[in-house]
């Protein structure tokens, strides 16, 4: 079994978007400047969006630690 890449797509998306506001407060809580929490957010959002499809794509590829469906493929 395998995720499809939508699957990943959408992951890394709520998984950023959780992540980003998070950024966006600490970095509002050590600036104490909205405007660059929110600079700092948006720039992070892209850049840890694009790296953890690569990572959960590069992670599909690799067997270990998955086990084999043992389901029959069709059933009467």
């Amino acid at each position: 079994m395998h995720e499809k890449p939508y699957r990943s797509v959408l992951k890394a998306l709520s998984w950023r978007l959780t992540g980003t506001l998070d950024t966006i407060l600490v970095s509002f809580l050590i600036s104490g400047r909205i405007r660059i929490a929110l600079s700092i957010g948006v720039v992070e959002l892209f850049t840890k969006l694009t790296l953890y499809y690569l990572h959960e794509r590069a992670w599909n590829r690799i067997p270990f630690g998955r086990a084999r469906d043992r389901s029959p493929e069709y059933s009467i």
